[in-house]
């Protein structure tokens, strides 16, 4: 009966190993270091555990001398048959002091700590990835054969192993796994890692015909599933005459990445590579793509695609083996044991499904089958009337839910009441948007309350129409349009970002005003709130790239609703319906563009790019000729009663030609 104390068992590699030790009866006791902050995440794996009563815990990290361990538990571990090594930093992305802590200093104080407790053998979970970029047949006997270290990871993971194997305090025994991915059986995989960079990438082709690619060919790569790793570690591991020896967890040949990439555009139904381009053909390619990141500029726009898609450019260089990793040797330790590699072909679809359900980075950005709203989350402010109802109407006809909110809770209960009758689901949150507190315990009830907030639309807000030689005294005007229509978008969505980051999808559609896009006469208040937030939410979308996190900016003409009922000259404008309106919003929250708009606001915006004297003349006479309103403080000379529309030639002629403008 042997006794064995283990590193990393909270790890992937770790919970197989340890479940394969439990099921062998010649296990006595297992002792597993776990760091405090990991102890509730090993409870969870061991309920699936048989035999767990013979687990004990120690509490411990291996990055402290000793492996923090505390002195009254070390007595415990005296002559510990067997010290088995698996914590570790397994990123290649990781830089070089990261990887230095996790892999160099941890393994130095697990052998100290085995030879300090007498341990009967220490077994180091080591990579292939201390082969470099060796060219050529790479045994298990072979160690420092002059290769290049590409990444922190190959070249920690080397020196790691180099303290293994030249101290002399304690017998060892090596490990080296290919790339290791989920369990062949369940699909179970803790963390997107290798061939799993490339899924999301690999999910968009779906949507590709079915026409044959020609693949390149980029040489080999070597996957093998962690339940092998963890079976064949738990045999050799407890098999005499071993010590002093390095085994390659391996495939026994080579994977072709074409292979591989079939392997998985068959689970993912996409297109299949029918053909590969010789390596005599595709190698000058490849080294074109080298060369061109040396380019200005060409390196930057290729992250940038990669980042889109979640690729760590440093993958594109470690993906492929230079060397061919031979395992005659382990394959013959393991003769009889029943242990064996399966194909990555009869597993792949296991993988492709856990993936989909479980790790798939942008997931959240899945619809229903309904279309793009089908079961989103839509927060809809200003949704108690006018642009905001009629939007909420059209998102829960499209399968949408949309988050109702509004300071007037009867009235969002009435739009809610409609949208239920209609057949549709809907959710009331009253807010007060100009308040912190009120929008934070909106946002905590909603985050809550419903599975995801998938996008927001900020609509609520406040028109003031009013001369500036009107307003010399009226900074309260100022600071009130700004307060809702510019500090309350903002609020709700910092509000909501830290939710829709972590899901790596969130939309945004902020209706903004065609004033922005020309010159609107009056309208110094308004139209400023409303460039603020236009601005925020540019720079803001650079920033949240690539988190999937995109804006639109619905630049609305003039709409008939309760908002511009005071200002009686808009009775004689031509105005859109809340009802038309809302359809933009729709194609905002459907299409996602940067922006939206209307003729008039682009001819405008592009005549103010090439002329902005003269519309700067244009809007003067605009000015003039359209009074202030009675409620502005001016003298509305417009009367209009039973139907008459008495604007003046001029007034009538300019409305009309800036069909929806704010004047």
């Amino acid at each position: 009966m042997a006794t064995y104390l283990v590193t990393g068992a909270t790890g992937l590699i770790g919970r197989h190993f340890v479940r394969e030790l439990l099921d062998r009866d010649d296990v006595d006791r297992l002792w597993l270091l776990v760091r405090a902050q990991s102890q509730e995440r090993l409870a969870r794996a061991a309920r699936d555990w048989p035999a767990a009563d013979r687990v004990r815990t120690v509490v411990g990290d291996v990055s402290q001398p000793g492996l923090g361990i505390a002195a009254d538990a070390l007595g415990d571990l005296a002559g510990v048959d067997h010290v088995v090594h698996l914590a570790a930093l397994y990123d290649v992305t990781a830089d070089d002091e990261t990887s230095i802590t996790a892999n160099v200093e941890g393994t130095r104080n697990v052998i100290d700590l085995a030879a300090e407790l007498g341990a009967g053998c220490l077994h180091h979970v080591s990579s292939v990835a201390v082969a470099g970029d060796y060219r050529g047949r790479f045994t298990e006997e072979m160690f420092d054969a002059g290769q290049r270290l590409v990444t922190p990871y190959h070249r920690t993971k080397f020196e790691s192993e180099r303290l293994v194997r030249t101290q002399t305090r304690v017998p060892w025994r090596i490990y080296r796994p290919a790339i290791v991915v989920g369990d062949s059986v369940t699909g179970e995989m803790d963390k997107i890692d290798g061939p799993y960079y490339f899924f999301a990438a690999l999910s968009r082709l779906n949507s590709l015909p079915n026409v044959p690619l020609l693949f390149p060919d980029i040489g080999d790569t070597n996957i093998v599933p962690v339940d092998y790793v963890a079976r064949a570690m738990a045999h050799l591991v407890n098999e005499p005459g071993l010590d002093g020896r390095a085994f390659h967890l391996v495939s026994p040949e080579p994977q072709p990445a074409k292979e591989v990439y079939n392997a998985f555009a068959r689970a993912a139904g996409a297109p299949l590579a029918a053909a590969e381009l010789s390596r005599r053909l595709s190698g000058p390619l490849l080294g074109l793509v080298r060369f061109a990141e040396n380019v200005p500029g060409v390196s930057i726009a290729r992250d940038a695609v990669l980042d889109r898609l979640g690729i760590p450019p440093v993958l594109l260089t470690t993906l492929t083996f230079e060397p061919r990793f031979e395992s005659a040797e382990t394959r013959k330790a393991l003769a009889g044991s029943g242990v064996e590699v399966p194909n990555l072909a009869d597993y792949a679809d296991v993988l492709w499904r856990y993936w989909r359900e479980h790790l798939d980075p942008f997931r959240a950005r899945r619809h229903g089958q309904r279309g793009e709203l089908d079961g989103r989350r839509v927060v809809i402010t200003g949704a108690s009337s006018g642009i905001g109802r009629a939007t909420a109407l059209k998102v829960a006809a499209a399968g949408g839910v949309p988050l109702l909110v509004a300071r007037r809770e009867v009235e969002l209960e009435e739009v809610r009441t409609e949208i239920a009758a209609a057949g549709g689901q809907a959710y009331v949150y009253p807010c007060d948007l100009t308040d912190d507190e009120s929008v934070a315990k909106t946002v905590s009830a909603m985050l809550a309350e419903q599975p995801s907030v998938d996008m927001l639309v900020n609509n609520a807000g406040r028109s003031i129409r009013r001369a500036v030689r009107l307003s010399y005294d009226r900074m309260h005007d100022y600071e009130r349009a700004m307060a809702i229509n510019y500090f309350g978008a903002v609020r709700l969505i910092l509000a909501l970002l830290p939710h829709m980051t972590e899901r790596k999808f969130g939309h945004v559609v902020n209706v903004s005003s065609i004033g922005v896009q020309g010159i609107a006469p009056r309208f110094s208040a308004y139209v400023a709130s409303k460039a603020a937030l236009d601005y925020f939410s540019k720079i803001v979308a650079t920033e949240t790239h690539g988190a999937g996190i995109t804006f639109t900016t619905v630049h609305m003409p003039l709409v008939r609703t309760p908002m511009i009922r005071p200002t009686k000259i808009y009775d004689a404008f031509p105005t859109k319906s809340p009802e038309q309106a809302a359809d933009m919003v729709m194609d905002a929250l459907v299409s996602r563009p940067k922006h939206i708009g209307t003729p008039t606001g682009f001819a405008i915006q592009a005549a103010y790019a090439v002329a902005p004297g003269l519309v700067d003349a244009v809007a003067y006479q605009g000015y003039r000729i359209f009074p202030d309103s009675t409620g502005a403080g001016g003298n509305d000379r417009i009367k209009l009663g039973k139907g008459e529309r008495n604007l003046t030639a001029a007034a009538t002629a300019l409305a009309k030609l800036t069909r929806g403008f704010h004047w």
